[in-house]
């Protein structure tokens, strides 16, 4: 709650947490120092980097060396991605690489490795660069067959991988639908093959378990767990060979040059932190929360039907289609009602344009522009989930009039 008004869009971004700012704070005032200079104020610096380094690698169960701090989870899926597609090509004709766990790593001799696989409801980080792949360097991508419900079988993975696939990205929590896939089963099968996998868990972290999933590569953005904006982690197994996107200093092993900024590290490995103590009881509670608020609303607006897996989903996530209304209609009407909520689609506000995530799923795009995404915070209460599905009734009760 904010001054009354329900807050429900943490899938955006989440509320910052005190904690993170006061940690953050000293690395903006006294402590300003440059991580890389070879003095006291610098040394306090790199200190700080490299201890919340560490923090953030426990919270993963992988090495700090794996670690490498982005502006954010765009940068950070363009690392991995385009990163270790590129990082791979450097193989060919060398021993580089070999002995990864489960033949991970992709082989050190034979033809180039040029195939990406992903899915068609990908975050548009994602889409974006392995369509960069595509057109500036020659890749080839596939995208893995879809269950109705946004899920991705290891059958249907196991069908999409080549050969000569590099890399396969599919993200663990869906933004829009929320629905969940079998990250380690998905990993397993892209090993067999001799490819990468990496995992987008920005909307996971916080929800779900982050730590013993066998990927190669996952990322996560800050804001999404209680930090402020502009700070994202690449977790990417440091024997993988990556391919920077920014060259400059060698800054974060080589893998992302700039100067670091300390304080927003700091931040994030604070927020990842509490986030993970956190997430066993925060999960159960907030699921009680959120399958009520989608009983009351699926039992009492006609039309409206869930959007992603009813089971495989996270926590703190619902979302609808609203039939023969739409989805800026029913945000603004909620807006008035004190509920803050989302769309579902990818568009800007007054954009024709359909979600992506849900065209790709089969819903029509008429259909699809009608959807609201409902993402709840951690501490959200029975009573808050009570009056946010009233106030869905109530809106979609009033526009059902309008649009008749």
């Amino acid at each position: 709650m904010d001054g009354g008004r329900l807050y429900l869009d943490t899938a955006s971004a989440a509320p910052v947490r005190r904690e993170a700012l006061e940690a953050a704070w000293p690395y903006l005032a006294g402590a300003f120092g440059n991580p890389s200079s070879h003095h006291e104020i610098g040394r306090i610096s790199s200190e700080a980097l490299a201890d919340a380094r560490s923090r953030v690698a426990r919270v993963l169960g992988m090495r700090s060396t794996d670690i490498t701090f982005t502006s954010g989870g765009t940068e950070a899926d363009n690392l991995a991605i385009i990163g270790m597609a590129l990082g791979t090509q450097a193989l060919v004709g060398t021993q580089a690489g070999r002995g990864a766990p489960g033949g991970a790593h992709p082989r050190g001799s034979g033809p180039p490795r040029r195939h990406i696989v992903t899915s068609a409801i990908e975050h548009e980080a994602v889409l974006a660069s392995a369509e960069f792949l595509t057109r500036v360097h020659g890749f080839d991508v596939t995208e893995v067959a879809l269950g109705p419900d946004g899920t991705v079988s290891p059958e249907a993975l196991e069908a999409a991988v080549r050969p000569d696939t590099a890399v396969v990205s599919l993200g663990y929590a869906n933004n829009e639908i929320g629905t969940v896939a079998d990250v380690p089963a998905l990993a397993e099968v892209a090993h067999a093959s001799g490819a990468l996998f990496h995992t987008d868990a920005v909307q996971a972290a916080g929800w779900l378990p982050l730590s013993g999933l066998g990927v190669d590569a996952l990322t996560l953005a800050g804001h999404k767990v209680g930090a402020p904006k502009g700070i994202g982690v690449a977790a990417i197994r440091a024997r993988i060979p990556v391919e920077p996107l920014i060259h400059g200093g060698g800054q974060e092993s080589g893998r992302r040059s700039g100067t670091e900024n300390v304080a927003l590290a700091v931040a994030f490995a604070t927020a990842l932190e509490l986030a993970e103590a956190e997430r066993f009881e925060a999960a159960d509670r907030v699921r009680a929360v959120r399958d009520a608020f989608i009983s009351a609303v699926l039992s009492a607006v006609p039309g409206a039907f869930l959007t992603g897996s009813p089971e495989a989903r996270t926590p703190n996530h619902a979302s609808f289609c609203f039939p023969n209304t739409s989805g800026e209609a029913v945000l603004l009407e909620l807006e008035r009602l004190g509920v803050t909520a989302s769309s579902g689609s990818a568009c800007a506000v007054g954009s024709d344009e359909a979600s992506h995530v849900l065209v790709a799923l089969g819903i029509e795009a008429e259909v699809a522009q009608t959807s609201v995404r409902f993402t709840f915070p951690a501490g959200v209460t029975d009573e808050q989930g009570r009056l946010a599905s009233q106030a869905v009734i109530e809106a979609a009760e009033s526009l059902a009039l309008s649009y008749t």
